[in-house]
């Protein structure tokens, strides 16, 4: 793998020149949509881009931290006591099997977390404050969200300068992501007036099905320049990475799904930094 590289976007450094992350919650409200597919697949690409990227997991089914090798017997440290009790969140990073890759694993003491926010003084934040600690240390984060727009996905909503919607080419595909993109303008109008939409990616699409196609359509006609080029195929070897608790990257990099990715993630880097500046990535 070859990568070309360019001069970093401006909101990514701060201070000096020092790193500042740029923080995208990865979220839809839908389940099976390919969203922790997507967002462990997306970082490994960033990764790849010479990027330093961390993986917060917050969705308490942990398939993020299953998805990238790390059992559920081995999550001592995750999300939970962040939020919750305040940890410190540096200290409760793992190392990945990718280079520059990071996680904040989930366990299923997270399905508690809901309720507990509720009496926890600024719920909202809590997110957001403990990553005020390690945003230097990173060029990305990606926030893979839990299927329900309940607290936990607020306080990444919160935390987040943009959202980075995986949007399955289906039938229902606008009315769900109607729902998101509300749920979007209420946080930006009261919590974080800096949230925008990142790009939204069609995902598990067959080129032999002609809905696919017309979903497609409706969706890019409805939204605009927000919608990706690169569309992320239905494919096996995906499917199959996190069995093997690998990103399909490193499971398979010349697969369909794993190209897509990489192409994905260079499409993100050149909206990134604008129109006219490059950011090529080639296997």
């Amino acid at each position: 793998m070859s990568v070309e590289t360019h001069e970093a976007p401006t909101e990514e450094k701060s201070r000096g020149g020092q790193r500042r992350a740029r923080v995208l919650a990865v979220a839809n409200q839908k389940g099976g949509v390919g969203k922790t597919t997507t967002a462990i697949n997306l970082a490994t690409a960033l990764a790849a881009c010479e990027k330093k990227v961390l993986v917060i997991d917050l969705d308490p089914q942990g398939n993020a931290s299953t998805g990238l090798g790390l059992h559920a017997d081995s999550r001592v440290r995750g999300i939970y006591p962040i939020l919750i009790e305040g940890d410190d969140l540096m200290e409760n990073v793992l190392h990945t099997k990718v280079p520059r890759m990071d996680l904040v694993p989930s366990g299923v003491e997270l399905s508690a977390a809901e309720i507990e926010l509720i009496s926890v003084p600024e719920r909202e934040y809590r997110l957001k404050e403990a990553l005020n600690a390690a945003a230097d240390n990173y060029d990305y984060v990606l926030i893979d969200c839990p299927p329900a727009l309940g607290l936990l996905t607020l306080n990444a909503l919160v935390a987040a300068d943009a959202v980075f919607v995986p949007l399955q080419a289906e039938f229902y595909a606008l009315e769900g992501l109607s729902h998101l993109l509300r749920t979007i303008e209420r946080v930006k109008r009261g919590l974080n007036p800096t949230l925008e939409i990142q790009g939204i990616v069609l995902t598990m699409f067959d080129k032999r099905n002609n809905l696919c196609d017309m979903v497609a359509a409706d969706v890019r006609h409805h939204l605009g320049e927000v919608v990706y080029e690169t569309v992320i195929p239905r494919n096996v070897r995906v499917s199959e990475a996190p069995s093997h608790g690998k990103p399909v990257l490193l499971y398979d990099m010349r697969c369909a799904g794993a190209q897509a990715y990489i192409r994905l993630a260079a499409e993100m880097l050149k909206r990134e930094r604008g129109l006219g500046q490059n950011a090529a990535l080639s296997c």
